[in-house]
């Protein structure tokens, strides 16, 4: 089996594709001017379209976890993932506070999915 990678950067890909599973980094926004709401929306359109360069999509998620700067905004968050998630695929998941790498972003989520 090789090992395929996507948006190679020097420090990180922002998905790996080895066999039959493909492992996507931490996701951000990239506008993270936006609330939880709105940052949750645009990592997962950025997860969508990684997930499809890969040759999958967000029902085959086997796993995702969650990070939020605030626990407060879980709710938020919780409603915009929801709307998205693919009704009767749920990954398992987790979701935990954290400081994120700045200050201004709200939310980080990475997935693990089949192909």
């Amino acid at each position: 089996m090789s090992i395929k990678r996507f948006k190679v950067g020097q420090r990180m890909s922002q998905a790996v594709s080895y066999g039959e599973t493909v492992y996507l980094a931490g996701q951000v926004a990239d506008d993270p001017n936006q609330d939880v709401s709105g940052q949750t929306r645009q990592v997962l359109n950025k997860i969508d379209g990684l997930l499809a360069e890969a040759g999958t999509e967000k029902s085959k998620l086997l796993s995702a976890t969650i990070w939020l700067a605030d626990m407060r905004t879980f709710e938020d968050m919780n409603k915009v993932w929801d709307a998205w998630v693919a009704p009767g695929n749920s990954p398992a998941r987790a979701t935990v506070e954290a400081k994120l790498a700045r200050a201004n972003l709200l939310v980080e989520i990475g997935v693990i999915a089949a192909k």
